[in-house]
């Protein structure tokens, strides 16, 4: 379990230990992250964000809660409820805690490699990522402070590399 503020990332794992992930909020809400980390990709360093809501967020106290505090709507925290993200390898993922607790599920198709353990800095500003808490609210481990800016980062990935080569066709 999570609390407010907690951020971690951005992971992934190295070749040939990548990983793809399937996330949801079990309980509470989250704002979950991908970005691009393939070289040659036209959308290399660019991100997509996905609010994640748990169960819990189903009644309009808990909407209306979080609507005040993160800046969406009660709409966007709705239609959140139950949803998944899929991130797929040579890609960063992070996420960062909306509500007051959280808890969060992956579902990865590979074992966790830590000498295969990767990051960029979640507090790039180049991202351009909005993370729906203040700055001096966000709560890092001190393993995500070390990560390098996007801009410093050689990347593992290529845009034209298998990622998947296990479900070539024989």
């Amino acid at each position: 379990m999570s609390s407010y503020g907690v951020m971690r990332g951005l992971h992934f794992q190295r070749p040939p230990f990548t990983q793809s992930k399937l996330v949801r909020c079990v309980k509470g809400a989250v704002l979950d992250v991908a970005v691009d980390i393939r070289k040659g990709s036209p959308t290399y360093g660019k991100h997509v964000s996905c609010l994640l809501c748990g169960n819990d967020m189903i009644d309009d106290a808990s909407k209306e809660k979080l609507s005040l505090s993160s800046s969406l709507s009660c709409d966007e925290i709705a239609s959140a409820i139950h949803r998944q993200f899929f991130v797929p390898r040579g890609f960063a993922h992070s996420f960062a805690v909306l509500s007051e607790t959280a808890v969060f599920q992956y579902k990865c198709d590979n074992f966790y490699a830590p000498q295969a353990d990767g990051g960029i800095s979640i507090k790039d500003d180049c991202l351009g990522i909005d993370w729906h808490i203040p700055t001096e609210k966000a709560l890092l481990s001190e393993k995500d402070t070390k990560h390098p800016l996007l801009k410093n980062f050689d990347s593992p990935f290529y845009i034209d590399i298998d990622l998947y080569p296990e479900f070539k066709s024989k």
